[in-house]
């Protein structure tokens, strides 16, 4: 594993939050806009402390993914200031805290009854100061498909994936690259 479990999965958050977003997604269409979008990122990506699951915690969270999609249209240095200014903006004050569903010590920088914008803001930039602070900030990608912007963390040993899992990108490319060649070779 290339970052701890807490990190991980704080990014993975991030990831799909920000691949909601139409100008991310595979299909350009917005991923969040019913209550049951957000029902459904919360059961795949559940997190501890006050949930709301209504109108306006939907809205809050459509309101954050330019804010994080920010980390990947920047480089390492550049994403410093998009770090402090969420943990400043969420009041953040890390604490290790254990409890049911986590095996292990890990961090919480913000209190439960936080909104849940703010508290996946923190949570963000907390797993952004590990890849920071591990000079691992290459492994923050967009898809390389000439069609697909969605984001992504590259968790792969040598740091080559180049293609999301959002839709069948690397697939689909692979296929063009073939046609291409086949192409090529028959001219």
């Amino acid at each position: 594993m290339v970052f701890i479990h807490d990190t991980q999965l704080a990014l993975e958050a991030a990831v799909d939050l920000v691949n909601t977003s139409p100008e991310t997604s595979s299909e350009g269409v917005d991923g969040l806009v019913e209550l049951a979008d957000l029902h459904r990122f919360l059961d795949e990506r559940p997190y501890t402390g006050r949930l709301q699951r209504d109108a306006d915690e939907l809205a809050s969270l459509r309101s954050i993914r330019p804010r994080l999609r920010a980390f990947w249209t920047v480089e390492r240095d550049g994403s410093v200031p998009l770090v402090n200014a969420m943990l400043r903006d969420g009041h953040a004050l890390p604490q290790l805290v254990a409890h049911d569903g986590f095996e292990q010590w890990h961090i919480h920088a913000t209190d439960d009854e936080v909104p849940l914008a703010t508290r996946i803001l923190v949570e963000t930039a907390m797993a952004f100061v590990d890849v920071i602070r591990a000079d691992e900030y290459d492994r923050v990608q967009v898809c390389s498909a000439d069609d697909c912007e969605s984001v992504f963390i590259d968790y792969s040993r040598n740091k080559s994936k180049r293609y999301c899992d959002t839709g069948n990108c690397g697939n689909r490319m692979n296929v063009n690259a073939y046609r291409r060649r086949k192409a090529e070779e028959s001219d």
